[in-house]
């Protein structure tokens, strides 16, 4: 079976998680900035694509060569062996980018590219044209100081995208993030999980598919599948296996807020997700939060002051929320901001932070770590 030369692209800072869940899936990586190297054969992409819980998409790296014409270009992409993966009625898309390079016109170099395809394809099936009726093979030509880096997205939309997400909500936190802070976290089933600033309730969300052991892709489809150049089974087989792996483990995950608007976009998306019977979803003030469990993990990702909250608003909220946080001497808490005076306000030094990226922002992870509760063995069916 074809062994693939595979990338992982990520959200910069979460390179080492990404990782870390490649190899849970059995690959060695190499880690870069903003993606995570490592090899696989076609039932490695689909599993990557299933599981993969901070990635945002997975490539085939075709080939890596000097471009500094567009003649160096045209050769290199005409040298990769396009017959063994597209087949004739492929769509070919190709999108660009260039950093640093002398070829900087990004049109440019997606025409040539496209052009030195359709000339392999040519000289392979011995046709001048081709229809592109067939399932979409979008082609990535990437140049980094004059280095051309040919890919193949075997995505599709970013997998960020789960499918439970389907109403809009503002300053929404993406899917992938929001599951970095779980793991970042190291919660797990036994302890209770709250999200008191739940919002649309995407963490919560991601907390009860990583509990569950649920793989995050199984309510979407990936460009890959559509390929005959992969075996049909592949992704079907890759979707029993993470059925049979998801565990039946009892969860208390509640996502609150105060604005009772927003929590039903959360309820909603719960319903989607098909977690209603697992997150509990309530009304209520993170400034009056008061668990009755005596061990409990708290993520959430609060207002910067940017969109839903004016600065001052969002200051006072820090210091409100600081002075009910700080008496839960056995919870551990995790708070995610780009508020630079985040700890004078909250009350308290974090005892970890960890810079990581919303969007385009740039935020700290605030992590005040309580003891961990005494462990109970768990049931599984």
């Amino acid at each position: 079976m074809h062994s693939w030369n595979l990338v992982a692209t990520c959200a910069f800072g979460l390179e080492a998680l990404t990782a870390r869940e490649l190899q849970d899936l059995g690959y060695e990586t190499k880690n870069e900035n903003g993606h995570v190297r490592f090899t696989g054969d076609n039932a490695a992409i689909a599993r990557a694509n299933l599981w993969l819980r901070t990635a945002e998409r997975v490539f085939i790296e075709l080939a890596s060569f000097p471009a500094a014409t567009f003649e160096e270009l045209f050769q290199g992409v005409l040298a990769v062996p396009w017959e063994e993966i597209l087949p004739r009625d492929a769509q070919i898309p190709v999108i660009g980018k260039s950093v640093k390079s002398t070829l900087h016109s990004v049109p440019a170099c997606q025409s040539i590219t496209k052009k030195a395809i359709v000339e392999r394809l040519q000289r392979t099936y011995k046709q001048a044209s081709f229809d592109e009726t067939g399932a979409p093979y979008k082609i990535e030509v990437s140049l980094l100081k004059d280095v051309a880096t040919i890919r193949i997205d075997t995505s599709g939309s970013g997998l960020h995208r789960r499918g439970y997400r389907k109403l809009n909500a503002t300053a929404p936190l993406r899917e992938t993030l929001a599951a970095a802070l779980v793991l970042l976290s190291r919660w797990d089933a036994h302890r209770p999980f709250v999200d008191p600033m739940c919002g649309s309730g995407t963490i919560a969300i991601e907390a009860a598919l990583y509990g569950l052991r649920r793989a995050p892709g199984l309510l979407r489809a990936f460009a890959a599948e559509d390929w005959p150049s992969l075996a049909s089974d592949v992704f079907t087989s890759a979707r029993n296996e993470a059925q049979d792996l998801e565990r039946d483990v009892p969860l208390d995950i509640t996502a609150s807020d105060h604005d009772a608007e927003v929590l039903e976009l959360a309820r909603r998306h719960v319903q989607y997700a098909r977690l209603d019977r697992v997150i509990h979803i309530e009304q209520a003030d993170a400034r009056r939060f008061q668990p009755e469990e005596t061990y409990g993990c708290i993520i959430s990702n609060p207002p910067y002051g940017e969109r839903l909250m004016t600065v001052r608003e969002t200051e006072l909220l820090y210091k409100q929320i600081g002075q009910t946080f700080r008496k839960l001497n056995t919870w551990s808490v995790f708070l995610l901001t780009s508020h630079p005076n985040f700890e004078r306000l909250y009350g308290a030094r974090a005892d970890k932070r960890r810079k990581l990226y919303n969007g385009r922002i740039e935020t700290q992870l605030y992590q005040f770590l309580g003891p961990l509760p005494p462990r109970t063995p768990q049931k599984s069916k």
